[in-house]
Formats: structure tokens, sequence, C-alpha cells
């Protein structure tokens, strides 16, 4: 079963998803929408052309744990995208994701519109990771 991972962002939001197998994280993309609608739309329509299983919401809870704004957006989507679809909806804990995308991308040598462009599709990949090492790991 494939796996989407969503890095919900105010202008961006990356995609990623895995492999046939929900073992290894495969294509990463971005998404620029700002209206939440359209935006659930268009990650449904991704999912279901890629035979989509199982969706993974990234919940940016801060680092004591607590939930900010940022979080109570990610739970206020994920409602949104339960309520257009039949998939599991995910919350999974994406602390310091786009921090370590940034230092990725830094590291391969992407500065600037480049890096910014990229950074979200980079930290879905980071959350569809985590999640699939956790579901490797309670197997």
């Amino acid at each position: 079963m494939r796996i989407l991972a969503i890095d919900l962002g105010d202008v961006r939001t990356g995609l990623a998803v895995s492999d046939p197998t929900g073992t290894l994280t495969g294509e990463a993309w971005v998404i620029t929408d700002r209206n939440h609608d359209r935006l659930a739309e268009t990650i449904l329509q991704a999912a279901r052309e890629r035979g989509v299983g199982h969706l993974v919401l990234g919940h940016p809870k801060n680092m004591d744990g607590t939930l900010g704004p940022r979080a109570e957006k990610s739970q206020a989507f994920q409602e949104k995208l339960a309520g257009l679809t039949d998939l599991p909806v995910t919350l999974w804990d994406e602390r310091r994701t786009t921090w370590e995308a940034e230092g990725i991308l830094i590291n391969a040598g992407k500065r600037g519109k480049k890096k910014k462009e990229t950074v979200d599709a980079v930290a879905a990949s980071l959350i569809l990771e985590g999640f699939l090492r956790r579901c490797a790991n309670d197997t």
C-alpha cells in the first residue's frame, strides 16, 4: 500500500509518496496553494492517481510537546481531509523536519530560491521516512 505524507505550509505544501510496498520513500513534490479547500482536493486527486491507501499529515508540535498555532492548523486540515475521504489520515509529529530538510539542501549545495522551492518536498519525505520506520518496527 502506498502512503502519502504531507508537510502543510501556508503557501507551499510538500508531498511525498512511498513505493507500492509502503517501505521506501519515492516521489516528492510541492503544491503551491493558499486555499485549503482546493489544496485538499488536489492532494486527494494525487492520492487517487497514485493508488495511495493512507495519508500522513505532519503535526508540528512545539519542542516541549505542546500544541501551537501550526499544530492546530494541521489538526483542522486533518479534519478537512478526513471529511473528504475514507482513507485514514494520521497526524505525525514532525518536529525539526523543516530544519533538517534545510540542512540537507544546504549540504547538497542548494541555496536561495532553489532551496525554498524544494524544502517542503524534502520535509514531506522526512515525515514519510519517519512514519515508514515506525511501521517497519511495529511489524
